[in-house]
C-alpha cells in the first residue's frame, strides 16, 4: 500500500520532490486552483469546519482518515493506485503488450481530450452545487455535500497533474484553461452540457450524485482500463472516492421517499396536491426529476454509433467498464445491434462502444429503482418509478431531437411539445421544490420532506454535529 505524504506542499504518492520542474509547475497552478475555489466553490462555509474523510492511502482497506477540517485547509493532491506488476495491455490492436508509462506521441491529441473532457467535468459539479449549502436539509446532508466537493476538486487535481506530467506546454495551457471554464457560463462553459444545468435545490442533487455521478463512474470504469498507466492507476483510485458520491443519491432519493411515504399514511391518500400542502415530495413530481437527469446524463455517453470510440478503443485509450467480463476483447469482427428511428441496425462493434457503456449504465440505475420501488410496494401502494426510454429527449446520437415520449412511443412534434410538462419538471413544480428547501441545521433535525438516515458517517450518531457552523 502506497501511503501518502502529507509533508508535501501538494500531498502526493507519485514522489512528486524528485521532479523539481514538475513540482514547481503544480506549485504554481495551485494558487490559481484555491482561487478558483474562493470564487466558485462553497466560499461562504470557508471558516467552518466539517466532518471529512482524507485520503491517507490506496488500498482499499482504511484508506482514509475522518476529522473536522476547515474546506480550504483541505489537503487535496495526487494519488494513484499502486502498480500492477507486469500489467499488459487488455483490449484493442495492441493487445497483450506492456502497458505505457508515457504517452505514445501518435495518440497524444486523442489522450489529452479525453483527459481534458473528464477533467472538466470535475470543477464544473462544484459550480453547479456551490449554493446548496444555504438550503441543506439537515447536518448530515451539508456535511455529505462537502465531501463531495471536496473530492471533486481533488479529482481535477488528479487530472492536471496527468496534463502537466505528461502533455508539456499543451498540458500546462489545458489545465489553466480548466479554471476559466464555468457552469452555466454564457460565453465559456462547461464542455458537456449536463454540467451547465443548474443544481438549484437539493432534489436535484441527489438525482445529480445518482445518475450523472454515476456516468463519471462508467467513464472512470472505461479510463481505469487505459493502456496508459498512469491514466489507468489515477482512475481506478478516484473509484475509490466516486463511490460515495452515489451514495448520496441513492439514499438521498430513498429517505425523499420514504418521507413522502409517512405523509402519504399519515394524510391517508395519495393525491399529489394534499402531499404538496403537506410538505413534501409527490412521487409523479419525483419521477419528474428521474426523467431529467437520468436523460441528461445518457448524453454524456456520446453517439450510439461513434468512430471516434472505435478508435479510441483500437488505440488502447480507452476500453470497456469491467473489460475482463468481456470475452473477446480486441471486436476486429464483432458486431452489434442497434435500436434506432429506422429500425435495428448491426453496427461494427467497435463503433458502438458508447452504446456498450450506456446498456451498462443503465443497468445499474435500475438497481437504485428496484429498491425504491420495494419500499414503495412494501408501503402498500401501486406506484412504481420507472427509467424513462433511452429515446426520451435526446440531444445527442441516433434519437438526438426524435420526439419520443417516456416509453419510447414517437409522437408528433406537436403533442411532444404540449405534453413535455406532464414529463419533466414544469415552472409549478420547481417552485413548490424551492418552496421546501428551508435550512435545517440543529444537529439530528431535518426538514420536513425528507426522512432521517438509517446511520451516521463512520460510525457516527446521525445527530452528530457534522458542521460546525457558529
Amino acid at each position: 500500500m502506497s501511503n501518502i505524504n502529507y509533508s508535501e506542499k501538494i500531498p502526493n504518492n507519485v514522489d512528486l520532490a524528485t521532479d523539481r520542474t514538475l513540482q514547481r509547475a503544480l506549485e504554481q497552478w495551485q494558487p490559481h486552483y484555491l482561487q478558483w475555489w474562493n470564487d466558485m466553490g462553497p466560499h461562504d462555509f470557508a471558516g467552518n469546519e466539517a466532518y471529512l474523510r482524507t485520503a491517507i492511502g490506496v488500498d482499499a482497506q482504511g484508506w482514509a482518515s475522518y476529522g473536522h477540517v476547515k474546506m480550504p485547509d483541505y489537503r487535496w493532491g495526487i494519488f494513484l493506485a499502486d502498480k500492477t506488476p507486469d500489467r499488459t495491455i487488455g483490449f484493442g490492436d495492441f493487445m497483450g503488450q506492456p502497458v505505457w508509462q508515457q504517452v505514445p506521441g501518435e495518440f497524444r491529441s486523442q489522450f489529452r481530450r479525453m483527459i481534458v473532457t473528464q477533467g472538466d467535468t470535475e470543477p464544473a459539479s462544484v459550480e453547479q452545487q456551490h449554493l446548496l449549502g444555504h438550503t441543506c436539509p439537515s447536518l448530515y446532508d451539508l456535511r455529505n455535500l462537502f465531501q463531495v466537493n471536496v473530492e471533486e476538486g481533488r479529482h481535477l487535481w488528479a487530472m492536471v497533474y496527468l496534463l502537466h506530467a505528461y502533455f508539456g506546454r499543451d498540458g500546462r495551457e489545458e489545465a489553466e484553461e480548466l479554471l476559466t471554464r464555468h457552469s452555466g457560463d454564457v460565453d465559456k462553459p462547461r464542455i458537456l452540457g449536463t454540467f451547465n444545468e443548474p443544481v438549484s435545490d437539493w432534489l436535484s442533487f441527489f438525482c445529480f450524485t445518482y445518475f450523472t455521478d454515476r456516468d463519471g463512474k462508467f467513464q472512470l470504469k472505461s479510463l481505469a482500463e487505459s493502456s496508459f498507466d498512469p491514466l489507468a492507476r489515477t482512475c481506478r483510485f478516484m473509484l475509490t472516492e466516486e463511490a460515495h458520491h452515489m451514495f448520496v443519491g441513492d439514499t438521498g432519493i430513498a429517505r425523499v421517499i420514504k418521507r413522502t411515504l409517512e405523509v402519504m399514511k399519515e394524510l391517508g391518500t395519495d393525491d399529489p396536491a394534499a402531499i404538496r400542502r403537506s410538505g413534501a415530495v409527490d412521487l409523479p413530481l419525483l419521477q419528474k426529476y428521474l426523467n431529467f437527469w437520468f436523460s441528461s446524463s445518457l448524453d454524456l455517453f456520446g453517439s450510439e454509433i461513434s468512430s471516434n470510440a472505435a478508435t479510441t478503443f483500437a488505440n488502447g485509450i480507452k476500453g470497456r467498464p469491467d473489460e475482463a467480463n468481456f470475452e473477446d476483447h480486441v471486436c476486429k469482427e464483432a458486431t452489434f445491434d442497434l435500436d434506432t428511428p429506422t429500425g435495428r441496425e448491426s453496427v461494427a462493434m467497435r463503433n458502438a462502444m458508447n452504446e456498450i457503456a450506456r446498456v451498462g449504465y443503465v443497468k445499474d440505475c435500475e438497481i437504485g429503482l428496484k429498491r425504491w420501488n420495494m419500499q414503495i410496494k412494501r408501503a402498500g401502494h401501486g406506484t412504481e418509478l420507472t427509467l424513462p426510454s433511452t429515446r426520451f429527449r435526446r440531444n445527442i446520437g441516433t434519437w438526438a431531437n426524435v420526439p419520443a415520449d417516456p416509453q419510447g412511443g414517437i409522437l408528433s412534434r406537436e403533442d411532444y411539445d404540449r405534453r413535455i410538462g406532464d414529463w419533466l419538471p414544469n415552472e409549478a413544480d420547481r417552485a413548490h421544490v424551492k418552496s421546501l428547501m428551508q435550512r435545517v441545521v440543529e444537529p439530528g433535525k431535518m426538514a420536513g420532506w425528507i426522512a432521517a438516515p438509517d446511520r451516521g458517517i463512520n460510525n457516527m450518531p446521525a445527530d452528530y454535529e457534522y458542521v460546525k457552523l457558529n
